[in-house]
């Protein structure tokens, strides 16, 4: 329904701090093109792409690539969306842009904006696994089924260490979340996470007081990048 997943877009009024931030925990910059005006970076753990947009807009923002978006327009409208943003012009790069029940906008544009380095299949970040992206939301049933709509596969729900679902898509998960939390998260989880998170403290980077209601501080924790993106660290089984 979608198209094919290209980055989770973030608003970074400082690229170059941003940039070194993720570098630091073993991300890799992607070459960009030259279609955004604004400053551009786009970096990878060799799961996730992040893109840096030194430019004002509604973020975090799923963005997805859909070729011959004008085309696919009435698809989405057949399943009840509403666009907060529809350019279709012939001089203009084709975006159109939504947003899910909590407001999460979701931003789909008719051609890619970088290319994705070469790495090794064993490359990871110091983060562990990433998981999904996290979206807090206080009805989970209607969250669930409008990803449902766009051809997401939902589990069934869990409750621990808090309640959520996850629906699973093709290449990006979503975890929808009934939890105190402020903004999205990047989720990342590892086995031995506690000792991932005492060196991230050892190395300065600075990591949340307070955790979602359930998790400890021991094996869980919250890292804020400095354009405030929120990357959540939990402990999971072997």
């Amino acid at each position: 329904m979608l198209g094919r997943f290209l980055e989770v877009s973030l608003q970074a009024p400082d690229v170059p701090a941003s940039l070194a931030f993720y570098e630091s925990l073993g991300f890799v910059q992607a070459t960009v093109g030259d279609i955004w005006s604004h400053a551009y970076a786009v970096v990878t753990d060799g799961r996730l792409f992040l893109g840096l947009h030194a430019r004002e807009f509604d973020a975090p923002a799923l963005t997805w690539v859909q070729p011959d978006l004008a085309a696919h327009v009435p698809r989405l409208e057949s399943v009840g969306i509403e666009f907060t943003i529809a350019r279709l012009g012939e001089d203009t790069l084709h975006e159109i842009a939504f947003a899910d029940p909590s407001g999460q906008v979701v931003r789909l544009i008719e051609a890619r904006t970088f290319s994705p380095p070469s790495l090794r299949p064993t490359h990871a970040s110091r983060l562990g696994y990433f998981e999904e992206f996290g979206i807090p939301t206080t009805d989970l049933g209607r969250s669930t089924t409008f990803w449902d709509a766009l051809g997401f596969v939902a589990f069934d729900p869990v409750r621990a260490p808090f309640a959520k679902v996850v629906a699973a898509g093709r290449d990006l998960n979503i975890g929808l979340y009934d939890v105190d939390l402020r903004a999205p998260v990047l989720a990342y989880s590892d086995p031995g996470m506690p000792e991932r998170i005492a060196e991230l403290r050892d190395k300065g980077h600075r990591l949340l007081d307070r955790l979602p209601r359930g998790m400890n501080s021991r094996e869980n924790a919250l890292l804020e990048a400095p354009e405030g993106t929120l990357l959540m660290l939990t402990t999971s089984a072997e």
